[in-house]
């Protein structure tokens, strides 16, 4: 207990008696590498108090910043966010310009907060398809953070999971360019292919609001990632509902398909 907490002292600074009882409960050395999260509930969050949905959002930001500290001060390799999905172009279009703007006032907002992190920023999805203005800014965000060396934050925006596997297997066609068109393509080669090359598959996915669904996120990357839903809207998951998260992780039994060898008893 004492060991963890001085941990925390470190990595974290001052936290709440909330926070200090559930660290007494967290293995520092088992966490995940990769952590996924579908912010959901910022619409919700905002109707119970009779606001905007865009006022969801925009608290919904103070989330993502507290997330995304919080996993870089633990060392978690990566941390991917589901910020805007190929299907949510069927929204109002006062709420897409608010969510494009939105984006781009948190990126210069929040760069010093990633550059005294250590935090590289990727974004996954099909950037040519989002405005002008935000292609420039995820560009020179990716180009500010590229010499880093800690946490990988992606930010999937304009992202879906079916067209990440499409995209991905038109990009094998095209590297064939004719050759070998016959040989059947391996899981190996597809994942080098995917937006999330090089970064390992997320051990655990976060989902908000009590959806109990993926919403056509990391659909490949996730095949044995464990699943935390929370009923908590994404606005009010602090960084105590956080820490239950990563609790909750380390009491699953992880067996990737397999089974454990049944235990010899003891004569």
């Amino acid at each position: 207990m004492a060991h963890s907490l001085e941990l925390s002292a470190a990595a974290l600074g001052p936290v709440t008696a909330e926070e200090a009882h559930i660290l007494e409960k967290l293995d520092w050395e088992r966490l995940p590498r990769h952590i996924a999260v579908i912010m959901d509930g910022n619409g919700r969050w905002a109707q119970k108090r009779h606001l905007p949905r865009v006022a969801g959002h925009r608290a919904g930001t103070q989330s993502a910043r507290t997330t995304i500290e919080t996993c870089a001060r633990l060392k978690v390799e990566a941390l991917t966010l589901y910020a805007f999905s190929v299907e949510n172009w069927r929204r109002p279009k006062a709420e897409i310009e608010f969510l494009m703007q939105l984006l781009r006032e948190y990126l210069r907002k929040e760069m010093p907060l990633i550059q005294r992190n250590n935090i590289r920023m990727k974004f996954l999805g099909r950037p040519d398809e989002l405005p002008e203005g935000v292609q420039k800014d995820t560009r020179e965000a990716m180009e500010a953070t590229a010499r880093n060396t800690g946490m990988v934050l992606s930010i999937a925006l304009n992202y879906g999971g079916r067209a990440e596997i499409v995209d991905a297997m038109n990009a094998i066609l095209a590297e064939r360019n004719g050759n070998g068109a016959g040989a059947a393509v391996t899981e190996e080669q597809l994942s080098r292919h995917l937006y999330t090359a090089n970064l390992p598959d997320p051990d655990l996915l976060i989902r908000t609001s009590g959806e109990m669904r993926v919403s056509n996120f990391l659909l490949w990357q996730i095949a044995y990632a464990e699943i935390f839903v929370t009923e908590t809207l994404w606005p009010d998951f602090n960084r105590a509902r956080l820490l239950e998260a990563l609790v909750d992780f380390q009491g699953r039994e992880r067996r990737y398909g397999g089974i454990d060898a049944p235990k010899t008893a003891v004569r």
